[in-house]
């Protein structure tokens, strides 16, 4: 058994899970791999649980950017994605496309989600994404959280197809890579957990994008979009 195992073994941390440096201004060292999986649309009942137990057995960590009415469905698997460390965002009460919106309308859709998980979860930055991506420029600077892209997109949603996604995943998928998922279809949650099982036995971490972001020495800022962990 690894040294290092046996030292995390000790500590009662799990062997597939790691701790972070606390220092996020350090260099990383150019063996390590980071990498953030993030889902959206959820959760969902039947299909983030199946994903949760996957990531809990593997020792890995993602982000997920909720729907308000998809959570306020399902408190206790948004409460399980806290409690288990993983990072929680938002992604607008009813999945509104925020470009081309007015200010006023689009805020109250994200205040909407925001005000629920701070109810729900407690005081916290729950970060935005944009449904689609898309949000307009005046409207940026008004959003109080940091706002996530992605830099690998399988389109997972269109193909529904398990294995497409997983090889559109590994092809694309490099450290510091942002990779967008969602946690409503069955094919999606099982393509995730074999790409977690391919790139661990790379040398991959998995971490939340907030995580990726500090391990590169990077100040998250409010109404600024982020696609990969290097900004």
């Amino acid at each position: 058994m690894a040294i290092w195992v046996l030292l995390l073994l000790l500590l009662g941390v799990p062997a597939g899970s790691r701790a972070l440096p606390a220092d996020g201004s350090a260099a990383l060292l150019e063996e390590e791999r980071y990498i953030a999986l993030t889902f959206d649309d959820g959760p969902r009942s039947g299909t983030t649980d199946r994903l949760l137990d996957g990531l809990r057995q593997r020792g890995a960590s993602a982000t997920f950017f909720l729907v308000g009415e998809q959570a306020a469905a399902n408190p206790a698997l948004v409460q399980r994605m806290q409690a288990e460390g993983h990072q929680v965002g938002n992604h607008t009460w009813s999945h509104v496309r925020l470009e081309g919106m007015d200010a006023a309308p689009a805020l109250a859709e994200i205040q909407r989600t925001d005000e629920y998980l701070q109810q729900l979860l407690g005081e916290g930055d729950y970060w935005l994404r944009p449904p689609y991506g898309l949000i307009g420029e005046q409207l940026e600077p008004q959003v109080p959280v940091p706002m996530v892209k992605w830099s690998v997109d399988p389109r997972d949603w269109e193909s529904r197809n398990t294995q497409a996604v997983v090889r559109a995943v590994l092809r694309d998928a490099k450290p510091n890579s942002i990779v967008l998922l969602h946690d409503i279809y069955a094919t999606s949650v099982e393509a995730a957990l074999q790409v977690v099982d391919a790139l661990q036995k790379e040398g991959y971490w998995f971490v939340t994008v907030e995580e990726l972001l500090r391990l590169n020495g990077v100040t998250p800022q409010a109404g600024a979009l982020y696609r990969t962990g290097t900004g």
